[in-house]
């Protein structure tokens, strides 16, 4: 069994090192998937969060919303304690992973 662990550790540990070898090319949101360790339930999770923000942005430019400061708020308020808000939204943007909830949110940011 502490055969096992050492090869899991030495693989996580080569995993780090390769990563920091790669050069993503507009796979930033990825990248961080990575970094940050997330599992692939927790990335569906964020873009079910992504989906509902959508949702909900697409009701409000309906009605004429133009300040989206709510939509940051509860984006903040939902998102994996794993990942910032800041740099997520940016991996989000490089990468075009829901691009126009994106640069709604990024506009609260700046």
């Amino acid at each position: 069994m502490d055969e096992l662990k050492e090869r899991i550790e030495r693989l996580e540990y080569h995993q780090k090192l390769l990563l920091g070898m790669v050069q993503p090319v507009n796979k930033d949101f990825d990248l961080l998937i990575i970094k940050k360790g997330m599992t692939e339930r927790e990335v569906e999770e964020f873009s079910q969060l992504c989906e509902e923000l959508t949702d909900e942005m697409e009701k409000q430019k309906a009605e004429k919303f133009v300040f989206h400061f709510p939509l940051f708020k509860q984006f903040t308020s939902k998102l994996n304690g794993k990942l910032k808000p800041e740099e997520t939204i940016q991996a989000c943007l490089n990468q075009k992973v829901h691009p126009e909830l994106m640069k709604i949110l990024w506009l609260n940011i700046k």
